[in-house]
């Protein structure tokens, strides 16, 4: 009878482990931290470089998330990224002179958008656009260090 409710216990440890490292592989993830509905209004946003910007990348505005990275296409006549953002119903107050960022959570994170608001009296509505000229591209490691080791740095 020992034996059994021993058995027993460790059967329920090893569930309660492995349960434990499936929650914790989800919120590494990321999965649960950015909006997953499908309801909101569609922006878009050129820039010339994206890094390693991804499908459903979180979209932030003061760090708070308020949309996912839906599609990343290529403009084949202005060669920049069309990257095209879902924004949260809830979230109409982001004016339409906003800047948007690409920024990396961490030194080895995603890449993510960072949106600045602007100060214009009109708002982002559906089918609204970030001109490239309004976006920061995606700071990538490898040409800043290229650029460091060639004495380039303070371009």
């Amino acid at each position: 009878m020992r034996k059994s409710t021993l058995e027993i216990t460790v059967g329920l440890f090893v569930i309660t482990g492995l349960a434990a490292l499936l929650v914790l592989a989800i919120k590494v993830s990321g999965l649960t931290d950015i909006y997953s509905g499908d309801t909101g209004y569609h922006v878009t946003a050129d820039f010339t470089n994206i890094g390693g910007l991804k499908p459903r990348a979180r979209v932030s505005l003061a760090g708070v998330p308020v949309g996912r990275v839906i599609a990343i296409d290529l403009d084949k006549e202005n060669f920049v990224a069309h990257v095209t953002m879902i924004i949260r119903e809830d979230m109409y107050t982001i004016p339409d002179d906003s800047q948007a960022s690409i920024l990396t959570a961490g030194l080895l994170g995603d890449n993510y958008i960072g949106l600045t608001p602007g100060f214009s009296d009109r708002m982002l509505s559906e089918g609204g656009h970030i001109a490239v000229e309004d976006t920061s591209s995606a700071v990538i490691l490898e040409q800043l260090i290229s650029k460091f080791v060639s004495g380039k740095a303070s371009e």
